[in-house]
């Protein structure tokens, strides 16, 4: 909500400046030249072993951490406003301005050569195992304290070097391997990617690979090395088992918190104030009370000064009331999003959905979000708004695992791996939202993760499982289920009801699909319009709206769980609410069907007005600036659809019981028609219309309602739902507000069936400024700082010369930056006139006759070059310019990538960033493909 709408606190996370690596040289002929060789990527800390020094020089892709930026070189503060409410600036515009922003310090250029605004252009993947790039490299123990300073104050610069056996100050190459040092490890991986990045997958994988054969290898040396195996092959479980106990607890203390909350607008507990108004009559063993009386030890706000709940006065106090408490509790929850965690509001599953993707967005999981969110969605839900605590839950649960995932090294420094965790928590979100855990897991898979491999689903298996059963432990119903709505069905369903399941199917989409086209429109007029400027007094004229039209009805007025559960439930001859007020007589056995008595009549007109106010209020009530979800909302607007539809086929058989079809199913002791059976098939069908789930969804209503014979009526609804909504809109609710919101994001349930190739997308086109290069060995010092300085890209390709445009590797800004600002510091003889080399060795020739190796002093008068080979990615993702883009899309989707290089028999001709093959898919979305002609 915020991220496009809101003015946020200015720049990036500060970099992690608590770890350092050195930079170590040897004997004099090769100082300069071997000086730059060692640059470290954060890794996961370890002790007590070593490693290869070669395997120790460099990451995979050969892309410095980004942390490991000098201080000189860091960006300064970023308005994100600038970047984040820009109106017309395209789906991905407010993301790639972002980065490149972030990444140069400069403005953000709106294209440009090399896809200058794109966040995807950071560092390319390796598409090998190269042994002179790994994750682990560790500053030597023997570095000398003005050493460490100077590589604390450069950055993260690693060494593979270590004190020669004469114990002097020259480090040699040791060919073997490198101790570790946990502390010089330790935090290197939380800078590792700027705000509003794409992550690495291969990267990050390949590094969690080779982190965890250095392991192994480890734990064949010792027994220690086996108690750190043993560790980390347990930590996964211990991870998610800690997690799941903390979203059990806070969901646990929001579902108290907000029935309270929700009964202190009507009144409360003289004896024991902190009671709602179940326990409270629980607790006076009174169990004749009902809505309005209550019971003795309850009192309502009329009732305390001194009114009568019967007369007119005291109706009119307690309107007043329930109006004043909503607008305070929709003020305290609107105040604390906004000013500490504007990150806290809305659903949360967009963006979850995005960074499951592979997107980062700093501070959407943290500490600060959790607690205004926890407290946020009991105040929302407490001020009646059209809105559900459920979807928020995702959300919170994702917040406990990304905080409890830094006590983890092999997850907290690793996105990707804390992907799993991250998956593992959205499908113990939903197992303590609606107390489901095995539809937690099917969501997660379903609609939440983008790489769900067979670890994490096992994962989130446990991390469900463990969460419900604190859930259970907590019992924060108070009905001893640990399912929401409970129901115990006796009756069947007929095989000739397929027919009404259908048509709630059919209701059920009809309905996601206008909610979704009429919200995106509020939404996008809040996040481009004047209405977006005024988010507090938005959320306060929504409530008070709200609060004024609900009070009136029954239904409104109840809190939307309740509403669920009542209309789910059956009717017994002890029931004294309006929907049980059926005419028993002395041939009915109160369990069969029965005529309608005056109160369902007077209970239908009600809820179909309900109806009515629940869907208009629900799309202006989703995407204001408090935290709120959408499944209760969607549940309650399906149930009252099949409630009505129930009771009026239930009507229509008793007057027809003994006429065909009715006398099929109209069976003694067995109601004809269930209407809460309908109730459940209709709140089903609803979500699926707005969500788009299908498989999640009958896993979550079977065990939301226990119902487990009505799997197939449920299946039918569902799938229906979805054929229809997909017919009207191309995506769910959330899906769409991804979109909107122009998150970077490749769905990958959606197909590419256009015939068009790499070379129609990729940059530069025709008319567009060339791409800024690297050249092998004619750049010196003083061009590479005047091209980065005019440009504002986040890599450089690196060509053979400016005549032959070969491709030869990749070299990333940060990587290049701080070569050249380390070199100026502390190689000797480095100035601008050096020529700067991206091969192993120099050149034969003219050139070499002038220059000496790196390190040595020049013969001719000439400055040293610069050899900066070990910071080149000599095997970036390529594919030629004939490649079909949907086999490109693939590569996307499957690898992880941010970008890939576009070559012509092995010459560069430009590169396919993540936001051209977004901006591609919406671009034939909104034509016909057949008449695609491109240049």
């Amino acid at each position: 909500c915020y991220l496009h709408s809101m003015s946020l606190s200015s720049g990036p996370p500060p970099p992690n400046s608590q770890s350092s690596n050195a930079v170590a040289t040897e004997d004099s002929s090769s100082k300069e030249t071997d000086a730059l060789v060692h640059f470290l990527r954060g890794a996961p800390p370890t002790s007590g072993a070593s490693q290869g020094q070669l395997d120790s020089l460099h990451q995979p892709s050969g892309a410095i951490h980004p942390a490991s930026l000098p201080v000189t070189s860091l960006v300064s503060g970023v308005n994100r406003n600038q970047h984040q409410s820009k109106p017309g600036g395209g789906n991905y515009s407010a993301f790639s301005e972002a980065s490149s922003t972030a990444v140069a310090g400069a403005p953000a250029a709106s294209g440009g050569p090399l896809g200058a605004s794109d966040e995807e252009m950071i560092d390319l993947t390796p598409g090998q195992d190269n042994p002179f790039r790994d994750p682990f490299g560790a500053q030597s123990a023997a570095l000398s304290q003005h050493r460490r300073e100077t590589a604390t104050a450069m950055g993260n610069l690693g060494g593979g070097r270590r004190r020669s056996s004469s114990g002097g100050d020259d480090f040699v190459d040791l060919g073997g391997a490198n101790p570790i040092d946990a502390n010089e490890a330790a935090g290197l991986a939380e800078g590792h990617y700027n705000d509003f990045e794409t992550i690495d997958w291969l990267k990050d994988i390949g590094r969690h690979r080779k982190r965890h054969r250095e392991i192994l290898r480890r734990m064949k040396l010792s027994c220690r090395g086996k108690l750190v195996s043993l560790f980390d092959s347990f930590s996964g479980w211990l991870c998610v088992g800690l997690i799941a106990v903390a979203a059990g607890l806070v969901a646990g203390v929001v579902d108290i918190g907000t029935t309270w909350m929700s009964d202190l607008r009507d009144g409360i507990c003289a004896e024991a104030f902190w009671f709602n108004k179940e326990q409270c009559c629980w607790s006076s063993n009174d169990t004749t009370f009902d809505d309005e009386q209550a019971c003795r030890q309850w009192y309502t706000w009329a009732e305390l000064v001194g009114d009568s709940n019967k007369d007119f006065g005291a109706y009119i106090f307690k309107y007043l009331l329930y109006i004043l408490w909503s607008l305070l509790f929709a003020l305290l929850a609107a105040l604390l999003v906004k000013v500490f965690a504007p990150y806290a509001c809305g659903s949360g599953i967009p963006e979850m959905k995005t960074i499951l993707s592979g997107f980062v967005i700093r501070g959407y999981l943290g500490k600060w979000t959790l607690l205004i969110k926890s407290v946020g969605i009991m105040l929302a839900v407490s001020a009646g708004l059209n809105l559900g605590k459920e979807g928020p839950m995702v959300h919170m649960a994702a917040c406990c695992g990304n905080i409890i995932a830094y006590l983890f090294p092999k997850y907290g420094r690793n996105e990707a791996k804390k992907r799993e965790v991250l998956s593992a928590a959205a499908a113990a979100g939903v197992s303590i939202a609606f107390g489901a855990p095995l539809g937690g897991v099917l969501f997660s898979l379903e609609e939440a993760s983008y790489y769900f491999p067979l670890k994490t689903l096992w994962r989130s298996f446990f991390c469900s499982m463990v969460a419900a059963s604190v859930l259970k432990l907590v019992n924060p119903f108070g009905n001893d289920h640990l399912v929401l709505f409970y129901v115990e069905y006796r009756s069947t369903w007929s095989v000739i009801e397929i027919g009404p399941f259908i048509l709630l199917g059919v209701i059920g989409g009809l309905f996601g699909a206008g909610f979704i086209r009429a919200n995106v429109w509020i939404c996008r007029i809040r996040k481009f319009g004047r209405l977006g400027r005024f988010p507090i007094a938005e959320v306060m004229l929504v409530t008070l709206v709200t609060a004024l039209l609900a009070f009136p009805n029954t239904y409104t007025r109840m809190n939307t769980s309740r509403l669920i559960k009542l209309l789910f439930s059956k009717c017994g001859p002890e029931d004294e609410a309006e929907l049980c007020d059926y005419k028993w007589n002395s041939t009915n056995d109160y369990s069969g069907s029965a005529p309608a008595g005056p109160g369902i009549y007077s209970a239908m007109w009600k809820l179909m007005l309900a109806y009515l106010f629940k869907m208009v209020a629900t799309v202006f009530t989703f995407g204001i600036k408090v935290p709120s979800g959408l499944f209760i909302p969607s549940l309650a607007v399906g149930a009252i659809a099949g409630r009505v539809l129930g009771n009026v086929l239930e009507q229509v058989a008793v007057s027809r019981m003994d006429s065909f079809p009715f006398r099929l199913f109209c069976r003694a002791g067995q109601p004809c028609i269930n209407s809460g059976l309908y109730a459940m098939i209709g709140a089903a069908a609803a979500l699926g219309g707005v969500t788009r789930m299908t498989l999640s969804l009958v896993a979550i209503m079977l065990e939301l309602t226990g119902g487990l014979q009505y799997i197939v009526p449920l299946m039918i609804a569902a799938m229906t739902s979805k054929w229809v909504g997909d017919r009207l809109t191309k995506g769910g609710i959330y899906e769409e507000h991804i979109r909107l919101n122009g998150y970077p994001y490749l769905d990958n349930k959606e197909e590419f069936a256009h015939t068009t190739i790499a070379a129609d997308v990729m940059h530069p086109r025709r008319g567009e400024a060339q791409l800024q290069l690297l050249y092998q060995d004619s750049m010196n010092v003083e061009d590479l700082e005047t091209l980065m300085a005019a440009s504002d890209v986040n890599g450089y390709p690196v060509v053979v010369s400016r005549d032959s445009h070969y491709l030869l590797g990749f070299v990333t800004r940060r990587d290049l930056m701080l070569a050249l600002e380390f070199a100026r510091k502390n190689e000797d003889g480095i100035v601008g006139d050096s020529l700067v080399y991206f091969t192993e060795h120099l050149v034969a020739g003219a050139v070499a006759a002038r220059h000496t190796d790196a390190g040595a002093s020049s013969t001719d008068g000439q400055p040293p070059a610069l050899k900066l080979r070990r910071i080149v990615d000599l095997s970036p993702i390529t594919v030629t310019d004939q490649t079909p883009m949907e086999v490109v899309l693939e590569m996307f989707r499957k690898l992880g990538l941010r970008q890939t290089l576009v070559t012509h028999n092995g010459r560069l001709l430009g590169l396919i960033t993540k936001k051209d093959v977004l901006r591609h898919i919406e671009y034939l979305h909104s034509i016909d493909p057949h008449n695609l002609i491109f240049s």
